[in-house]
């Protein structure tokens, strides 16, 4: 344990996701090491960040305006909506360059063990969406354990009677996997996935 200004940032950084006791106590000793201008920039980065970035008024993702440039874009397909569970899944999908329509972030997924209910996400906003008689298919891309599992079957059941098309993203085999070293459940999803080969 090491005393006062030092363990604080320890403890501070250890809060960050994805970074251990370990990790923390490595970058607060670069921190310490580093220039004063390098640490000030960094201070000022994360300061304008939490000032500026919020989270777009229509869909949940993150922006530093009302909209995002997503929501902005009049080129985008208002009639497809991509249901994710975080900002970062947009940037996911958007490297693809295949998805042309608008997305709606949750803000996390179903969780009982957390305590996340339906009522803790943006549920009721993405219901309002789909009250839009635009809208003609909802793709929901959330992620494939537990929690994104419950969160789509949630979904299906809320949206199937409106009549609105609801498709899931495909799961199964990474490209360049092997088939011995894949779990059962993304083979048995690899074979309900499976095309028609032409």
């Amino acid at each position: 344990m090491y005393e006062g200004a030092i363990q604080d940032l320890i403890d501070e950084l250890g809060r960050l996701p994805g970074i251990g006791p370990k990790s923390a106590q490595r970058i607060a000793f670069h921190i310490i090491q580093s220039e004063r201008v390098d640490v000030t920039r960094l201070a000022d980065v994360l300061r304008t960040v939490k000032e500026r970035v919020k989270f777009c008024i229509e869909c949940g993702n993150i922006s530093e305006e009302d909209l995002c440039r997503i929501c902005r874009d009049p080129r985008r397909d208002n009639s497809l909506i991509c249901v994710v569970e975080e900002s970062k899944d947009v940037m996911a999908i958007e490297k693809t360059r295949e998805f042309r329509g608008k997305y709606h972030v949750l803000g996390g997924a179903i969780s009982p063990i957390d305590g996340i209910g339906p009522e803790n996400l943006r549920i009721r906003e993405l219901m309002a969406r789909l009250s839009d008689t635009e809208i003609l298919e909802l793709i929901i891309a959330t992620d494939p354990n537990l929690e994104g599992e419950a969160t789509a079957s949630y979904l299906i059941r809320q949206i199937k009677p409106m009549g609105i098309k609801v498709s899931r993203l495909a799961s199964g085999l990474p490209v360049g996997g092997d088939l011995e070293y894949a779990d059962e459940v993304t083979l048995g999803r690899a074979f309900e996935g499976r095309r028609t080969v032409e």
